[in-house]
C-alpha cells in the first residue's frame, strides 16, 4: 500500500524554525515505522536524523511521537496504526537537537536523582542476598523499564515543567523502594516528596498507555504516594 509519512524536520544549523516534510512510499502492513524511516533516509534524504540501536524493543532508543502518541518506532507496525497517513515527531518536553533526536540530559538527570541502584550497607553474606518470591513480586513490574522516555514525555505535567521528576524516575525509584533487600527506601521517598516530585502526578494515565513494556506505571506511582503518606513500605 502507499503510505504518506509526514516527518518533523529541524536542523538548527540551517532552519530558523521546524517544519514538516512528507514522503510517499510503498509499505507492507507488517512494516514498522522504523523500517519506513530507514527507507526515507536511504532513498529520499540521507540527512534525516533519528536514534535507533537494537531495533527490537530492548534498547529503547527510538522513542518518538507517531500520530500523536508515543511509541518505539521499532515496535509500531503499520497495520496497528490503522491508517496509511503517518505523522512522526520527536517526543515532547525535551529540546530538539535535530529532526527526531532530542536532548535526553534532563530526563537522565531525574533518573539519577532517585539513586537507581541497590543500596545495602550490611556486610555481604557468604552467598547472595535472598528474598521470598512474594517480596520479589512487589517490584517485578518496574524492573522491566528500558529508559525509553515514552512515559515521561507523554505526561502533560512534564510538558509544562521539566522540573517535574516524571513517571520514569518514579518507576526507577519504585523498583528499589519495594525491594526488601535495599536500605535506602526512606531516602528515595524523601526525594519524591519534593515540590516537583510524585504529587505532581494527576493520574492522567498517558504514561501507562504508551509504555512499550506494559508497565503499570500509574499503579506504581500510586504505591509510592501511599508509602510516603503512611510511612510504610
Amino acid at each position: 500500500m502507499e503510505v504518506k509519512v509526514k516527518v518533523f524536520r529541524f536542523n538548527p544549523e540551517q532552519d530558523k524554525k521546524p517544519h514538516y516534510e512528507t514522503y510517499k512510499l510503498e509499505a507492507q502492513p507488517t512494516d514498522r515505522v522504523l523500517d519506513m524511516l530507514e527507507y526515507i533516509k536511504g532513498y529520499y534524504d540521507g540527512t534525516l536524523s533519528f536514534r535507533r540501536s537494537c531495533a527490537h524493543g530492548i534498547c529503547g532508543s527510538d522513542a518518538m511521537r507517531i500520530n500523536g502518541r508515543n511509541y518505539l518506532a521499532c515496535k509500531a507496525l503499520l497495520k496497528d496504526l490503522h491508517t496509511n497517513k503517518l505523522t512522526v515527531e520527536p517526543i515532547l518536553g525535551l529540546r530538539v537537537i535535530k529532526d527526531l533526536i532530542v536532548d535526553m540530559e534532563k530526563f537522565f538527570e531525574h533518573y539519577k536523582s532517585v539513586m537507581p541502584y541497590f543500596i545495602n550497607n550490611d556486610p555481604p553474606p557468604a552467598q547472595e542476598r535472598l528474598q521470598t518470591i512474594e517480596d520479589r513480586e512487589r517490584f517485578d513490574d518496574t524492573t522491566k523499564c528500558i529508559l525509553c522516555a515514552c512515559c515521561t514525555t507523554s505526561c502533560p505535567i512534564f510538558w509544562a515543567s521539566d522540573n517535574y521528576i516524571g513517571p520514569q524516575a518514579i518507576v526507577a525509584a519504585h523498583r528499589f523502594i519495594f525491594d526488601s533487600r535495599d536500605q535506602a527506601a526512606a531516602d528515595r521517598l524523601r526525594i519524591l516528596n519534593d515540590q516537583f516530585g510524585v504529587y505532581r502526578c494527576h493520574t492522567i494515565f498517558n504514561c501507562t498507555e504508551c509504555c512499550p513494556r506494559e508497565i503499570e506505571i500509574t499503579q506504581a506511582i500510586g504505591e509510592v504516594k501511599a508509602a510516603i503518606m503512611t510511612g510504610k513500605v
